[in-house]
């Protein structure tokens, strides 16, 4: 894909994401995602705070974590933290694997202390997919975590 090419897809996806219908929103922030364009995130971060839809949400959840950008973490904690705050059987598991997943992608230790919550869930493949990220984001984190329950 040549420059001008990408560019026009990136403005198309950003116009889309703010102004278009639920669906043009969702295939927006998809394309985002694939673009990986750094660029993006600050727009996508404003698209999140202002968005209204499960399923766009979490494909501007997917997007951060496909761009990669630490920038973006804070906002996908604020989604754990609502997730977070229900009970268990009624948090949205589909959106927790995406949260999971985009901030294994993201790479940030900001991350884990929310993440390792998760940890203790009762849902198998969430503890799974949990420790991959503490793998991916710490290689270290057992020993880390020992570290911290000898201290306190």
């Amino acid at each position: 894909m040549d420059l001008d090419t990408k560019k026009d897809e990136f403005n198309e996806a950003i116009r889309k994401l703010f102004h278009g219908e639920t669906m043009e929103r969702v295939a927006a922030a998809r394309k985002l995602g694939h673009l990986k364009e750094g660029r993006a995130v600050n727009l996508l971060i404003k698209a999140i705070n202002k968005e209204n839809d499960a399923v766009v949400i979490n494909r501007i959840i997917e997007a951060m974590g496909e761009i990669r950008n630490a920038k973006s973490t804070l906002s996908i904690l604020k989604f754990l933290s609502e997730e977070l705050e229900k009970p268990e059987e009624n948090q949205d598991k589909a959106r927790l694997f995406l949260i999971i997943d985009s901030l294994m992608k993201i790479g940030d230790k900001r991350a884990l202390q929310q993440l390792g919550i998760l940890i203790d869930s009762c849902d198998a493949d969430i503890r799974e997919r949990t420790e991959k990220a503490f793998e991916c984001i710490d290689v270290n984190w057992r020993e880390n975590i020992k570290k911290l329950k000898i201290q306190n």
